[in-house]
């Protein structure tokens, strides 16, 4: 008898097991689609039967009017392309850069980073050659000469964020002998005079099986622990996330997220009422909106106890399968999300275009 009940009690914990399993390799929150609302949407960079745009990233200036945006011709390809708003979105101007950007390639990120003597810099990084940097002292109108930081690389610094003693913390991503191949190790490396000089850079993720790229760091909302998603390339379960208590000088083992945040090249923003907006490409296994470029909303709670998390909203349909996401993401004076990428947004011969859609939580939390 005691055997029988042994054997119920194993098969009902296998049950829930399974049950469990299940949960996590489908979608379990709900989700609006967006992508058809052209009102939201505007095209910053149109592509053509030549012209592939790829890879955005965006910076809002003080003013919070002014938004550089700055991308790569093709998939990975040379860097070169910027614009420019100077009215939080609504309408965009092409910016000519220096020849010299067009020496690098992949995947150009740009910030704007303060020095401790309150000296304000914008700096684009780019993967190729061995991490290149240029800066510009005067918001965009002239740059630096391209230099190398000899920080062999995948991708730049995908996330940078300042730590609470004035020093920058910078992430990226390397492959097995330094190129873009497995396994994929997160890297990190620290700057203190706002980032014009890198210290050595050292390896904080890895998981044996998978492969954490393309980081994306921010802090919880007490300020006193570091928060990074990753990337898994593998597709081997869901996205990862790690945390630091010590500013980055020791990091977490790396986890999975909920199901709702695998993707890739995550953007991450607060909005005022406390929650988290990710803008990626997304990966989720058995996703109804796979491939496509969405927001997830949810809290910092879910991402860190890996609980489902509120919605995801598809913001725009991609007509090249999986190849968009890679965005800009930032919050506007008027309360409204603007989220960038790059994406075949229609069908027909024209290739990737840069676009932006906007998009508001309480807007959205009505359709529920």
């Amino acid at each position: 008898m005691m055997k029988s009940n042994k054997s119920i009690l194993v098969a009902l914990f296998l049950g829930v097991l399974a049950s469990v399993q299940a949960q996590v390799a489908k979608p379990n929150l709900p989700w609006v689609d967006v992508s058809e609302e052209k009102e939201r949407q505007i095209v910053i960079a149109k592509g053509t039967e030549e012209l592939y745009n790829g890879h955005p990233t965006t910076v809002m200036m003080e003013d919070n009017q002014t938004i550089l945006c700055t991308w790569s011709f093709k998939h990975g390809g040379k860097c070169g392309l910027m614009a420019r708003s100077t009215d939080a979105g609504k309408t965009w101007e092409q910016v000519e850069t220096p020849a010299d950007w067009q020496t690098t390639a992949n995947c150009p990120s740009i910030y704007r980073l303060t020095d401790k003597q309150g000296k304000e810099r914008l700096m684009v990084f780019a993967a190729r050659p061995n991490m290149s940097q240029t800066y510009s002292e005067d918001g965009g109108k002239t740059w630096s000469p391209v230099r190398s930081l000899n920080k062999p690389c995948v991708m730049a610094f995908s996330s940078i964020i300042r730590l609470n003693n004035g020093d920058y913390l910078g992430l990226y991503h390397r492959g097995d002998k330094d190129k873009d191949r497995s396994p994929l190790t997160l890297w990190q490396a620290i700057s203190t005079d706002g980032g014009l000089t890198w210290g050595e850079s050292t390896k904080v993720g890895e998981v044996a099986g998978k492969d954490p790229c393309e980081p994306c760091v921010f802090r919880d909302p007490s300020g006193k622990k570091l928060v990074c998603i990753a990337r898994e390339n593998r597709r081997k379960g869901h996205s990862l996330v790690m945390t630091s208590t010590d500013e980055g000088k020791t990091w977490s083992t790396l986890k999975e997220t909920p199901w709702g945040l695998t993707g890739d090249r995550h953007m991450i923003r607060y909005t005022p009422d406390g929650r988290i907006v990710a803008v990626f490409r997304d990966m989720a296994p058995n996703s109804p909106t796979k491939g496509h470029f969405v927001a997830w909303v949810g809290t910092i709670t879910d991402v860190l106890n890996g609980t489902s998390g509120q919605y995801k909203i598809k913001l725009l349909h991609s007509h090249a399968g999986w190849d968009c996401g890679y965005p800009g993401l930032e919050l506007l004076p008027d309360g409204n999300l603007l989220a960038i990428t790059y994406i075949k947004y229609k069908p027909g011969k024209e290739k990737h275009s840069i676009v932006g859609v906007r998009f508001n939580l309480d807007e959205i939390d009505k359709r529920f």
